[in-house]
């Protein structure tokens, strides 16, 4: 088992810390009571499991003192163990509660928010001393903060890609889904060929129609570069998929044809490696 902790004070980014490793395909529990964590570990058997938890000041704040016994206990039944920690300057973790209204898990009648961002930071002293990292993201941007911990843990440059190609027709809506969309109903239409009528743009016909067709092949080419010049910096802003959305008319013939051949085309591109799917919907297909 592989076995993440991400902690820190409150504010500092460890929600958005354990975003990143959720999309990065680990299992991710927030908030575990310390006192769990050994727990978590004997319960399962699974050497494959790549595993990552948060400890903050929502937990069980009397259990982090035990907390360097707990990590030598871990460090002997996982075969991996990494701790990050995260932080900010105090004038930052006070600006950054006061501009989105949210209590500090230690506030109360006696106790006001400079009080207990500093006393968060006593109580965590066990974790932070048995730090594999430390991150200030006091200075960092949200997508600074996420390159950071996917680097630290996955050692990959950029999320994982997928991209999804969805056909569909212009008379049932545009998909709310979508994040590039291209219209198709410029080009030679089978639906106006009695024979390819009742078809779709799956069927051998309607392939052999389009793929002889100049203007069908131009837009092929023109969305294919599209797409694959921008992937790299969507990829780049961490996301993890995309959607791109051609349509037509009806969503039958032209939009179909051109969604699978894009998706065959990326498949076998071996230049193009930032996305690990390439999924392909016909949202309007008969």
């Amino acid at each position: 088992m592989q076995l993440v902790i991400i902690s820190g004070r409150s504010g500092s980014g460890i929600s958005s810390a354990l975003r990143v490793l959720e999309d990065a395909g680990m299992t991710c529990i927030d908030n575990l009571p310390v006192a769990l964590l050994s727990h978590l570990v004997d319960t399962t058997d699974d050497t494959e499991l790549r595993c990552a938890v948060t400890l903050d000041a929502r937990s069980n704040l009397g259990q982090l003192a035990n907390f360097p016994a707990l990590y030598q206990q871990l460090k002997s039944q996982c075969q991996s163990v990494q701790v990050i920690f995260l932080d900010s300057r105090d004038d930052i973790l006070l600006r950054r509660f006061s501009e989105t209204r949210r209590k500090h898990p230690l506030t109360s009648v006696d106790v006001g928010l400079k009080d207990a961002i500093i006393q968060e930071s006593e109580l965590l002293t066990p974790v932070v001393d048995h730090a594999d990292l430390v991150i200030d993201t006091s200075n960092l941007s949200l997508h600074a903060l996420r390159d950071l911990i996917r680097k630290a843990v996955t050692g990959a440059e950029h999320m994982d890609l997928a991209v999804q190609f969805q056909s569909f027709g212009f008379k049932r809506g545009v998909p709310a889904e979508a994040d590039l969309i291209f219209d198709a109903r410029c080009l030679p239409n089978p639906y106006w060929v009695p024979e390819l009528r009742a078809c779709s743009g799956n069927d051998d016909k309607v392939i052999e129609f389009l793929s002889q067709e100049p203007l069908v092949a131009e837009m092929l080419d023109d969305i294919k570069t599209y797409v694959r010049k921008w992937l790299p910096h969507y990829a780049a802003s961490n996301r993890s998929y995309i959607t791109v959305a051609v349509g037509c008319t009806g969503g039958q013939h032209r939009s179909v044809y051109l969604c699978n051949q894009l998706a065959k085309q990326f498949r076998e591109e071996p230049s193009n490696p930032l996305q690990t799917d390439v999924l392909v919907r016909h949202r309007d297909l008969h």
